[in-house]
């Protein structure tokens, strides 16, 4: 089941933490609907002397199988929750789906 990514509020942590999900988002050049490889959700970083400092990031990239744009992919994981960004889309078009255990 797909989840819309809402604008300004981070995913559960809960649900996300050492999972790993799959993104998918419409790309600005060409409108195609684009399905990325499932990413891992990195833990917030329990060591950090603040909570401002306890954010993990994981940055990938992926190509556009219709136009060959690059797009970045950025999951930001935080005590607050889980937020996942996209180049070169509009923002709210990122969703995602929690990739099932084994």
């Amino acid at each position: 089941m797909w989840i819309q990514q809402q604008p300004n509020t981070p995913a559960p942590l809960a649900d996300l933490q050492g999972r790993a999900v799959g993104l998918k988002f419409e790309c600005n050049m060409c409108h195609t609907e684009v399905f990325t490889d499932l990413i891992g959700v990195p833990a917030p970083n329990d060591q950090a002397d603040s909570p401002e400092h306890a954010a993990n990031h994981e940055i990938e990239e992926v190509k556009c199988p219709g136009c060959e744009m690059t797009h970045t992919l950025e999951v930001d994981s935080t005590f607050d929750g889980v937020t996942f960004k996209v180049s070169e889309v509009k923002p709210g078009s990122v969703s995602y789906q929690v990739a099932q255990a084994q």
